[in-house]
């Protein structure tokens, strides 16, 4: 909602123009005070102010109409497709245009195929026709139509028009982009081209991040940092060998995971920094955790090898022992020693990162409307809400009408992370932009579109979804429900434990991860000693795993901030109790498995037909017992002649729920009546079995 005054100011118009045309469309304002509504807005920005008086006189001019301005003109900007004022003219008009159809299908081909979109106007017929718009409209008052560039056209309408251009129109098949996150476009294999990889760098505080980023883009970073500490997410493009590499330089792993807890996948390798004179730190294992959990490829960079205290032998057996072999050990984690502060391996860590960038062949299509995600974001009191994207896929211009999470815009400036103008961006690409009405958050999701007026409904409509997405939270992922979550693939179940020492958490790790039932095996994500913090929380959002305590106990405000993010925190003090209840969710993941029990026989001896009721059996149970529920087959001569349910079982008058060996009956079967003498009916039932 917004007032006459600030749309007028909006759109660079007078408010006595906006009043004007207000009155024109039949909006009910009257003061510059008054608000429009979200529907008077979209309905304003369709109407032409400067064009419309043009193509209504020359209408009247051309058919000397005499018009009372207060009236006629008024009928022919009405915003809506207004029907033939001469029915039967318009009938004859319709038989010789379609006259023209049968010769145009055979002479068809993609060149004079025109696609109809929803609401389209009389303007974008003409565009896509490529012919003048008051051309249109013209013919279309010949027609008996009266309408303006601006109205919507019916498909029969534009049909008609196309015809007469010896072009073919089609409904165009439109997909709800409105959730672009999960929306897939899928790209032709020609159009796909090699995109820079996107890095980034984790470690432990003061292992050299910046120092390293600072060496490789020789630039003087971290001076300009408070104590030498990244205060801030940043990203930037370098060139390395003719390729360009993208790096992101994050606070730390929470921000990393908080972005991907909000579906950001914007890493392609993770560059995991340690620290040749301190090794692995508590910091760096939940760096390692957290990169495991992304499923990236991981690089380690052993920083400050000059340093005499420097132990490059212990770093590499301690990556062993956190699951990361070095290559040079036999296994598949590629290290490079390096020293960013003199420079020395930082050219053999890029040429891994490359090797790694080859060997996944990241590509992507630079010819469509670009998506990518916000790296970060600010609000300026000058220039607005400063957003610094990643472009991950398509081409951002300048003048993009685009959506960013809730908010939209249409992109006013695009400059580089050197702060240099640009009108396009490349792929993989961080870019700084302005125009857009919101601040958004840091992962969410961005996209370009056609126009202003789409961006801005389709952000209005993610408004309305993420409203009603707060009224009703995300539901945990518990151990009840893992086998509604994972349906297809590998089966796994992702846990984080956390215990009271070290010999716990091991003990815990160890049993859960020798449970192997049917394929479907628990992963742990981290194993560490100590309370459940709100790291711990948000990785598990992000990995959709379950959190187990063992002998620790969270407090209120972690609870509830779990709750919120929808992860289930389970308690136990016993170990065999955390392996049982764990077995017990693998087992219901898996499909279940059913076996056939034989309930009881009965032999028909005598048939009784009737027309409203169909054929009863009038039958003898021979053994166990015959029960309404259960399912039968009817055996003739040894042979299954049908296999259905029983419809209802008769003593004498009553209707029962069963009847045991030694009794008679008579017994009906659902949809079928060709029942003999001596056939024998064999009731069962499927038994769940336990695994």
């Amino acid at each position: 909602m917004m007032s006459v005054l600030e749309y007028a100011n909006d759109v660079n118009k007078s408010v006595a123009e906006i009043l004007k045309m207000c009155e024109e469309l039949e909006i009910s304002v009257t003061d510059e005070d008054d608000l429009l509504s979200e529907d008077d807005i979209v309905i304003l920005d369709n109407a032409d102010f400067e064009e419309m008086d043009d193509i209504v006189e020359e209408i009247i001019e051309n058919k000397n109409i005499k018009v009372d301005d207060s009236v006629n003109k008024q009928k022919l900007k009405k915003k809506q497709d207004v029907k033939p004022s001469n029915k039967k003219d318009f009938q004859q008009k319709k038989k010789e245009m379609y006259k023209n159809k049968s010769k145009l299908m055979t002479n068809a081909s993609d060149d004079n195929i025109v696609l109809y979109k929803e609401n389209m106007t009389v303007r974008e017929l003409a565009e896509s026709l490529g012919v003048n718009s008051s051309e249109l409209v013209k013919k279309l008052f010949s027609l008996g139509i009266m309408a303006t560039i601006n109205n919507s056209i019916s498909f029969e309408n534009a049909e008609l028009l196309a015809i007469d251009y010896n072009k073919e129109l089609k409904r165009e098949e439109t997909a709800d982009v409105t959730n672009f996150e999960e929306y897939e476009i899928i790209d032709k294999e020609e159009d796909l081209v090699k995109r820079p990889p996107v890095v980034t760098v984790m470690g432990h505080v003061d292992h050299g991040k910046t120092t390293l980023l600072d060496a490789i883009r020789k630039t003087d970073v971290a001076s300009g940092e408070a104590g030498g500490i990244t205060q801030a997410i940043s990203a930037y493009q370098v060139k390395v060998n003719d390729n360009y590499v993208t790096f992101i330089d994050t606070p730390g792993h929470a921000a990393f995971t908080e972005m991907r807890a909000r579906g950001a996948s914007i890493t392609d390798i993770v560059v995991i920094i340690i620290a040749a004179d301190d090794g692995i730190m508590p910091q760096t294992e939940e760096v390692i955790d957290h990169a495991k959990a992304a499923n990236v490829p991981i690089i380690v960079a052993i920083n400050k090898i000059d340093k005499p205290e420097a132990n490059v032998e212990r770093v590499l057996t301690q990556l062993t022992e956190h699951g990361l072999t070095p290559e040079s050990w036999g296994g598949d984690t590629l290290v490079s020693l390096i020293s960013a502060k003199t420079g020395e391996g930082i050219s053999d860590l890029l040429d891994n990162i490359l090797l790694v960038s080859e060997m996944n062949n990241y590509r992507a299509n630079p010819n469509r409307y670009a998506v990518g995600t916000v790296v970060e974001s600010r609000l300026d009191k000058h220039l607005g809400p400063i957003v610094t994207v990643l472009v991950q896929n398509g081409t951002l211009r300048l003048g993009d009408p685009i959506v960013v999470g809730h908010a939209y815009g249409k992109i006013r400036t695009l400059k580089d992370d050197k702060g240099k103008d640009l009108t396009s961006t490349y792929l993989s690409q961080p870019v700084e932009i302005t125009g857009i009405n919101e601040v958004p958050n840091a992962g969410d999701k961005f996209m370009a579109f056609e126009s202003e007026k789409e961006a801005r409904n389709i952000a209005i409509k993610r408004k309305e979804i993420a409203k009603i997405k707060e009224q009703n939270p995300t539901k945990a992922v518990t151990l009840d429900d893992l086998f509604n979550k994972i349906k297809e693939g590998n089966k796994e179940i992702n846990v984080i434990i956390k215990a009271d020492v070290n010999g716990s958490s091991e003990a815990v790790k160890n049993a859960l991860e020798k449970l192997d039932v049917e394929g479907v095996k628990v992963n742990v994500i981290r194993s560490s000693v100590g309370a459940i913090k709100e790291s711990d929380i948000v990785l598990a959002k992000a990995s959709n795993a379950i959190v187990i305590g063992f002998n620790v106990r969270p407090n209120n405000t972690l609870k509830e901030y779990a709750k919120d993010q929808g992860v289930e925190i389970r308690l136990y003090d016993i170990i065999y109790k955390v392996v049982e209840e764990m077995e017990a969710a693998m087992k219901g993941m898996l499909e279940p498995i059913f076996e056939e029990r034989i309930l009881g026989t009965a032999e028909v001896r005598k048939i009784f037909k009737f027309s409203k009721v169909g054929t009863i059996a009038g039958s003898y149970v021979t053994d166990g017992v015959i029960k309404r529920d259960s399912k039968v087959r009817l055996i003739r001569d040894g042979v299954v002649i049908y296999d259905g349910n029983i419809n209802s079982i008769q003593r004498e008058k009553d209707s029962v729920k069963e009847v045991k060996k030694g009794l008679e009956c008579g017994i009906t079967i659902e949809n079928y009546n060709d029942i003999r003498e001596n056939d024998i009916i064999e009731a069962y039932e499927m038994v769940e079995i336990q695994r």
